[in-house]
């Protein structure tokens, strides 16, 4: 088991790396953990708490860098924060084969939601900037409880169909995401799922990977993000779809 942990370092670093940029990157480590062994409410609490602190460190490295609305990502907090709590209890409840089914429906939901919303975006004639809608946020902030996987797929969503770039979405995902993260690990940890050596290991590799893609950001900013997270949508759907399937 002793090799294991060394593994979860580096599916920590690969999975934030590619989780700061567009999100999913729960669909990398969440299914290592599961196939090295580790109880699904276990492995989604170890996530939980290793995203806290690789999401916060990458969200102050770009506030420092005064590239996000701090006032925006403030006045989305509550909502995340209550989505969190919400998610985490209510999967807390749930066997790992139930936990799987609601996962997937949020999931559709929230894709649909945000392939809506991207078109009426582009629809736009006027000029203005399309306003977020807030109560959206308890529904995101409650899958990232719940399970986790696809929330900072559809944040990142949220934020670039609204116009923000892409350094300042990647900081108010990450601001989004520390707090749900926070919020629900707190649940887990009281409930009894948390496993210290499995959540230290992963948290190490992914605090390494928040902060080498913070600093890689804008030379990876060309790529089309908004297509790339489209795709992790629909592959996660695809992913749940299996699991549950076989």
């Amino acid at each position: 088991m002793e090799t294991s942990y060394y593994y979860l370092i580096l599916i920590g670093f690969i999975a934030t790396f590619v989780g700061t940029f567009g999100g999913g990157g729960g669909l990398i480590n969440l299914p290592s953990m599961l196939l090295l062994g580790v109880p699904i409410h276990s492995a989604i609490a170890a996530n939980k708490f290793s995203n806290t602190f690789s999401s916060f460190s990458s969200f102050y490295t770009i506030w420092k860098r005064k590239e996000v609305k701090l006032k925006l990502g403030l006045s989305i907090l509550p909502y995340t924060i209550t989505g969190g709590i919400l998610g985490a209890l209510l999967a807390s409840y749930l066997t790992e084969d139930v936990l799987l089914r609601v996962a997937l429906l949020l999931l559709i939901a929230a894709t649909t939601l945000n392939i809506v919303k991207s078109r009426l975006t582009k629809r736009q004639i006027d000029g203005t900037t399309p306003r977020l809608f807030y109560p959206t946020y308890i529904g995101i902030g409650a899958f990232d409880g719940l399970f986790g996987p696809g929330q900072a797929t559809l944040l990142m969503h949220s934020f670039l169909n609204a116009g923000y770039s892409f350094l300042t979405s990647i900081g108010l995902t990450r601001l989004q995401t520390f707090s749900s993260c926070f919020v629900s690990f707190i649940v887990y940890f009281s409930m009894g799922h948390f496993d210290w050596r499995v959540g230290l290991a992963l948290g190490t590799g992914s605090l390494l990977g928040a902060q080498t893609a913070v600093r890689l950001a804008d030379k990876l900013s060309f790529l089309p993000w908004q297509k790339i997270l489209s795709v992790f949508s629909i592959f996660l759907i695809g992913y749940l779809l299996v699991k549950i399937l076989f």
